[in-house]
Order: structure tokens, then sequence, then C-alpha cells
């Protein structure tokens, strides 16, 4: 048996829209990895939240890995290290922060454990609420970058464009310095250089001594076109945005609502079955 690596992410993919994982899904997980396939959760999100999900889904074992903050660290659940690490230049993050603090656009950053914020928002609400992460109001968030931040988050969760054209204005400066893309239509990242999804799969493969066409990575949103196109095959889940499909070797039969992950393990590891009702 050819061991596999499923890299697979989390909001609209693993998670259903209620952000409750199914028992199908979770199933499907257990069999890969009772099988000895390894596991990557890839994430936007911090190794924290990583870890949360990870230990209600049993995904502490050996063999389960995080791919979080998009690529910028890579940890092991079964170990409880971090295997690779990239941070974003402190006087990037202060030039972002004061470029959306101008743009009247709300900017957040992390520490290990919380999101750091300058003031309460709706925006703030709404990412707190959606991730359970626990947040810090620091009243000037300049205060707080006396290390290299994992990334900076824009959210605008009525104009996308703004966020678009945010984008658009700092491509120049962008460039040889930091990636950014969206996670979803409210979220603009600005990531390290180097630190996306599709790294991780390289990094884990590299890691683990598993050729790259092992690698079966799911997604649906912009992120998770580096791992989609670097992984030996690349999924997009129905519920995907069109980018996403075009870039995928396959497309879902079912949503992120439907167990569409349970089906990908299942197509492309023949020796894992997963009851359906």
């Amino acid at each position: 048996m050819e061991k596999k690596i499923f890299f697979i992410d989390f909001d609209g993919t693993l998670m259903r829209d209620d952000k409750t994982i199914s028992d199908k899904n979770r199933e499907a997980l257990r069999n890969a990895v009772d099988q000895r396939h390894y596991i990557a959760l890839a994430t936007g999100r911090a190794v924290s939240s990583g870890r949360r999900i990870a230990k209600e889904l049993g995904l502490t074992r050996p063999g389960c890995y995080l791919v979080a903050y998009n690529g910028g660290t890579i940890y092991d659940f079964s170990a409880d290290c971090i295997l690779s690490n990239k941070r974003l230049p402190i006087e990037y993050a202060e030039y972002l922060l004061r470029e959306a603090t101008e743009a009247g656009i709300h900017i957040q950053t992390y520490s290990d454990t919380q999101v750091l914020a300058a003031e309460r928002s709706k925006e703030l609400d709404f990412y707190t609420k959606k991730t359970g992460m626990p947040c810090r109001i620091t009243g000037n968030l300049n205060s707080m970058l006396y290390e290299e931040p994992p990334k900076m988050l824009l959210i605008d969760l009525e104009h996308k464009e703004r966020l678009e054209a945010f984008q658009q204005a700092h491509a120049e400066w962008e460039k040889e310095k930091c990636s950014s893309f969206f996670s979803c239509k409210e979220y603009l990242e600005y990531c390290p250089l180097g630190a996306n999804k599709g790294y991780g799969v390289a990094f884990l493969c590299d890691f683990l001594g598993v050729p790259i066409e092992h690698a079966v990575a799911i997604g649906d949103e912009e992120n998770d076109i580096s791992m989609i196109r670097n992984a030996g095959v690349g999924v997009a889940m129905k519920n995907a945005v069109q980018s996403v499909k075009d870039a995928a070797d396959y497309i879902t039969e079912h949503d992120n609502n439907e167990d569409g992950v349970a089906e990908v393990i299942e197509k492309f590891s023949p020796d894992i079955q997963v009851e359906r009702t």
C-alpha cells in the first residue's frame, strides 16, 4: 500500500457552513491515520486554533500535522513541536498597519494564543466568533509589534472591492517583501514571503519522504490554490470558487455540507471506506 498525505483545508472544506464537522468526515480522517496515511490540516488560522480542532478530532497521534497561517508555520501534533516557522518582518507589519488604518480597513495580527487588534469592531467580532480564538484589545497595535508576527489580516465584511483596491494599490510595494491573497471574500491576508499552503505541501512531503505525487490537497478558496497546484492530486470542493476549480484535477461531487472530504479520502485511498446512510 502506498502512503498518501492528505492536505485538508478547514473552512468551507472540512467544516460545514455552521462550523461543525460531520461524523463521516471524522471517521474518514481516523480511518486514514489508522491505515498509516498522513493527515495535514491546512489553514490560515493560528496554531492554537488548529490544535484545538485536531484534539477534538482525535488527530494528535503520530502522522498528523498542521499547516497554519497559510504555510507560515508547520506543526507536528504528536511531537508538539514546530517544524518550520516563517515570520513577517516588523517593518512590513508596521507599514501595513499604517496603510490599512489610513484606508479605514480593519487590520489584526496574532500572538501565539490570541488575536491582537487595536480596538473592538464588528470585523473582529465576526472573526473571533468564526474561529473561537480569544482576542486582546491593545489600544495601539503598534505597541504589540515587538516581535515579528506570523501574518497581518485585513477584514471588510461588506465590500470586497475595498480589499481588492488596497491589494492593487500596494502590489508594487509587496514585491520581494511578502505575499497577499484572499482566504475568503472578507479576508485579505499578508503573509511572509514564500509562506503559502503550497510550501506546506513541499515541506511535509520532503520531511516525511512522501513522493509529491502521493499528496492530495483539498480546498475551496484562493489561498488553497498553491497547495492544489503543488500536490500530486489537487481537489476543489463542489462549493469552491471558480479559480480553485480551474486549478484542480478533480472536483468533488459533494460539497462541504455533504461530506466532501470523506468522498476524497475514499476515492484516492481505496483501502478506506466510510459507511454512508
